[in-house]
C-alpha cells in the first residue's frame, strides 16, 4: 500500500477529469510570492513543475516558462494560453542540457518522489537559481469539513486517505521537511528559508461545491458519490448563512542552486 503522496500515482494523475473546473475554481498564488521568486532569480527562464492548467504559469508575467506536466489533458489546456508544456513527470523528463534561473512548484511537489526530484532540481537549475516549492494551506469551518468527512468517509469507506489526520496542526510540516530532506541530500542547495502569506477569500456555497470535486480526495470517486457528499456539505454551508471566510495560508519552501 503506497505510503506516501507521490506513490499514488493514479490521484497525481486525475486532476485533469475536469480542466475547465479545475482552472476556474483553483485559486492563485499571492503577487507577493511571485514578486519574491521574480526578485530572487538570476534571470527570467522559469520551469514550472506539475504545472498543471497554468494557474502559477500565468503569473510569472514577462518570463519566459516552461511547464512540465504528468497529464495531458492538463497541457493542452495550458497551452491554450500559449505556455509551453512537456507532457511528463517530472522525474522522467529529458531536461536535455537545458538550465533554469527558477524552479516552481505550486501545490505539486508532494506528487514529485523526493528523493528523485531533488536530483532533478538539481541537474536543472543554474548556479545562483531559486527553487521555491509552495502550497496553499487551509482548512473549512469546523462544520463543513466535519460534515465533508463524515459524508466521505460514508460514501468511500475503502479510501486510503486519511482525512482526520490532515486535519492535524502544521498539516504541511510533514511534506515540507521531506522535500527538504530530499533537497540537502544532493548536497547542491544552499540554506532554506520558509515564505508565509495570509489571505481571506469568501466562499458561497455553489462557489464551494464548484471547487470541492477538484480535490485529489474526490477526482476517481463515482459521480453518484461525490453528488452525496457535496449535498451534506451544501447543507452545512447553508447552516452557517450560506457562506463563509476562508484563510489561506500560503507557504513557500525557498532554496538557492549553489
Amino acid at each position: 500500500m503506497p505510503t506516501s503522496p507521490h506513490e499514488h500515482r493514479a490521484v497525481a494523475e486525475s486532476f485533469g477529469v475536469d480542466v475547465e473546473r479545475y482552472d476556474r475554481t483553483r485559486p492563485s498564488y499571492p503577487s507577493a510570492l511571485i514578486s519574491r521568486v521574480l526578485a530572487e532569480s538570476p534571470g527570467r527562464d522559469v520551469l514550472d513543475v506539475g504545472c498543471g492548467t497554468g494557474i502559477v504559469a500565468r503569473q510569472f508575467h514577462g518570463c519566459s516558462v516552461l511547464g512540465v506536466e504528468p497529464d495531458a489533458r492538463m497541457a493542452a489546456f495550458t497551452r491554450r494560453s500559449g505556455i509551453d508544456v512537456e507532457v511528463s513527470t517530472f522525474e522522467a523528463w529529458d531536461a536535455a542540457g537545458r538550465r533554469f534561473d527558477a524552479l516552481v512548484a505550486g501545490q505539486t511537489w508532494h506528487w514529485v518522489d523526493p528523493d528523485v526530484g531533488a536530483a532533478k532540481a538539481a541537474e536543472v537549475l543554474r548556479p545562483g537559481g531559486v527553487l521555491a516549492l509552495f502550497w496553499h494551506v487551509f482548512q473549512a469551518p469546523p462544520a463543513v469539513n466535519t460534515a465533508f468527512v463524515d459524508a466521505y468517509e460514508r460514501a468511500v469507506p475503502d479510501s486510503p486517505i486519511d482525512l482526520r489526520a490532515e486535519a492535524a496542526p502544521e498539516p504541511y510540516r510533514p511534506i515540507l521537511d521531506r522535500a527538504a530532506q530530499g533537497l540537502r541530500a544532493t548536497g547542491a542547495f544552499g540554506e532554506f528559508d520558509e515564505w508565509h502569506y495570509e489571505v481571506s477569500r469568501t466562499y458561497t456555497t455553489a462557489q464551494w461545491l464548484d471547487l470541492l470535486p477538484t480535490q485529489g480526495t474526490l477526482t476517481r470517486v463515482p459521480a453518484e458519490a461525490v453528488a452525496d457528499i457535496s449535498a451534506a456539505v451544501g447543507a452545512a454551508i447553508d447552516a452557517l448563512g450560506g457562506q463563509f471566510t476562508l484563510p489561506f495560508h500560503t507557504i513557500a519552501l525557498a532554496t538557492h542552486r549553489v
